[in-house]
């Protein structure tokens, strides 16, 4: 586990600070789709909003709409009708080329296959978003080196995607996300290709970024990786199902059990 982001622990209840803004505001969003002999409505009126600095587990059965509401969280896609703020963006109304721009200036992705460049080295696929930018030079290469290294790889640096783990192309990941400054990180099933070790360096990531005011927006299928974020929103059948902030203590009571999983793994030789 990387030491410069282990999760700091406290037994007392986490300290609450109030937001700048809202990183994304969702207002009656509804996606439909239409098919040869049907209208498929992915999402249907949905509402909820994100302020700077939360970290919000995005959860539901399969075709309850979360991969919809992640393509239009992600300037992927357009809703048919409803409100989508990013900061002081309403992006449900741009053109393409328009979403385009804010998708490579304003958010941060994380995927749960990597989507590393494999031709090029933790440097340059950290540098990746400033690459449509055109403002890649000394500046840019120094953050992206100083993003390296914290997140674990500052000896990785010229290393290439098939020379690291699974888990280190996800700090990679991690650190891409992290270039354009963004509204927030969006992270699609980002533990879902890892072990039980890695998921856990991966999370302590997570949770270092959150608290030092990151706002992160993370898709899952697991309640053991969702207890780590401040609030879990569930979607069924396409509407909001519930929006319920995890417990403070709660939540440190998880983080602790799973470290301590962890830690028994690698006594029994699993890493």
């Amino acid at each position: 586990m990387t030491d410069a982001y282990r999760s700091a622990e406290a037994d007392s209840a986490e300290e609450q600070t109030t937001p700048r803004r809202l990183a994304t505001s969702i207002r009656d969003l509804s996606k439909y789709y239409e098919l040869k002999t049907e209208t498929v409505k992915a999402l249907r009126g949905v509402s909820f909003d994100v302020p700077e600095g939360d970290y919000v587990a995005i959860m539901g059965p399969s075709g309850s709409g979360k991969s919809t509401l992640l393509q239009l969280l992600g300037c992927l896609d357009k809703p048919t009708r409803g409100s989508l703020m990013l900061g002081d963006d309403d992006v449900a109304s741009m053109s393409d080329d328009q979403l385009a721009d804010i998708r490579s200036r304003r958010i941060g992705f994380v995927f749960q296959s990597y989507n590393l460049i494999q031709q090029l080295t933790v440097v340059e696929n950290i540098q990746v978003p400033l690459f449509y930018q055109g403002i890649i030079g000394a500046k840019e290469r120094a953050r992206s080196i100083e993003l390296a290294e914290r997140v674990g790889l500052g000896d990785r640096l010229s290393h290439r995607p098939s020379q690291l783990s699974g888990g280190q192309q996800q700090r990679v990941a991690i650190a891409r996300s992290l270039m354009n400054d963004p509204y927030f990180v969006l992270a699609d099933e980002a533990t879902g290709n890892l072990d039980s070790v890695t998921t856990e360096e991966i999370l302590s990531i997570f949770d270092a970024l959150n608290e030092e005011g990151r706002t992160i927006i993370m898709v899952t299928h697991e309640d053991d990786v969702a207890m780590r974020a401040k609030r879990i929103v569930r979607l069924k059948d396409g509407k909001l199902d519930s929006d319920e902030q995890n417990d403070p203590a709660a939540r440190q009571a998880a983080r602790k059990v799973q470290r301590a999983n962890v830690e028994q793994l690698i006594k029994e030789g699993v890493r």
